[in-house]
């Protein structure tokens, strides 16, 4: 079948990004300046891309048929896969995240962490009522979320020098900590916020679990956004828990037992994000190589454009292998996410450097 020898995108395909084009040119260009500079928060824009193409709906219509296939498997009744579920594979999620990053590339983070992270955090280890309560409104971008694991001590080691805790009392929880670099941290309305079981353990050893919590809970405070080098359009903050009671209804999974807990959950969130940046690095070479093939007609040096000396055709065409490397990283991605494989983290980790430095 087609789904699984995908070498070039689709008429259909060809006609979504078209459609994306002209939403992005329309509705996202023209704010560039304040999106990039920290003026405009970007969710309010990504809420119309949702509604444009029906994005929104369709998210409500899987988490409907998902939560519906759950119930019947907890009732104990046979559920049938749905034929097809892998779709085209991602390519329909995977064209608006190449055309943003053609203009806005925080946008897309900004959406990923929420409606990605976040909400695959608590749909693939929450119980269905946490699924219902918090996920379908990430899932339609009606609310923004944050995925909080870094700390101010803790980068790449994120779960070695982790020091936020959560602290039994009685049924409740009490979690303290501060986290820092959380993409939508400032304006999350639900942040899933990972921290260790202080239990008198030693540190190494001690469980990760994962909470939910709401904006405005006594003793959660979100920062502004950080002043940063470049991608305002992805807001970033500070979190800080100072005794934060939680009931256990907030614990992702509802049991600090989950099979593999915490870790495992983050690690698959990991190569989510790693293999999304092959699609975001494609939109950036694009636009790129088309700026740089139309300046090349353009500017005029020693009497021709310089898109006559050899050099720079070299360069374009170092870029344009640069392209179509990247474009068949994601076709690739496309193809395994259709036959219901992913990768594992070492292949979506090496597509990510690639990816990203070839942009």
């Amino acid at each position: 079948d087609e789904e699984t020898e995908m070498f070039q995108w689709s008429d259909e395909h060809q006609m979504i990004r078209e459609a994306v084009k002209r939403f992005v040119d329309d509705e996202i260009r023209p704010h560039v300046d304040e999106l990039e500079h920290g003026d405009l928060p970007p969710y309010d824009i990504l809420r119309k891309m949702f509604a444009t193409f029906g994005m929104d709906a369709m998210a409500r219509d899987s988490f409907k048929r998902r939560i519906e296939r759950e119930r019947a498997a907890e009732a104990g009744q046979p559920v049938e896969d749905p034929a097809g579920s892998g779709g085209d594979g991602g390519g329909m999620s995977l064209i608006p995240i190449i055309e943003l990053c053609r203009v806005c590339p925080g946008m897309v983070t900004a959406m990923g962490v929420s409606m990605g992270l976040t909400s695959a955090a608590i749909m693939s280890k929450g119980t269905v009522a946490q699924k219902e309560r918090w996920a379908l409104d990430l899932l339609t971008m009606d609310k923004v979320g944050a995925w909080a694991i870094t700390e101010p001590g803790s980068g790449s080691d994120a779960f070695g020098s982790m020091r936020s805790t959560a602290r039994r009392d009685g049924d409740d929880y009490i979690l303290n900590g501060s986290k820092t670099f959380i993409t939508n941290g400032p304006y999350a309305d639900t942040t899933v916020f990972i921290c260790k079981l202080d239990d008198g353990s030693e540190p190494a050893d001690r469980k990760v679990l994962s909470f939910v919590l709401d904006r405005g809970m006594p003793g959660f405070e979100q920062s502004k956004p950080l002043r940063k080098m470049g991608m305002h359009s992805s807001p970033t903050g500070e979190l800080f828990l100072d005794d934060v009671r939680v009931g256990r209804d907030r614990l992702i999974g509802e049991t600090e037992d989950l099979p593999s807990g915490g870790r495992d959950g983050a690690k698959a969130t990991f190569q989510q994000e790693r293999s999304g940046v092959a699609a975001m690095a494609l939109g950036i070479i694009e636009e790129c190589l088309q700026l740089s093939v139309q300046y090349a007609k353009d500017r005029v040096q020693f009497g021709k454009p310089i898109g006559e000396f050899q050099l720079i055709q070299d360069k374009l065409a170092r870029m344009e292998v640069a392209r179509l490397n990247v474009q068949n990283l994601v076709f690739r991605t496309m193809e395994m996410g259709a036959a219901g494989q992913t990768m594992t983290l070492a292949e979506a980790s090496a597509m990510k450097l690639y990816s990203a430095r070839a942009a």
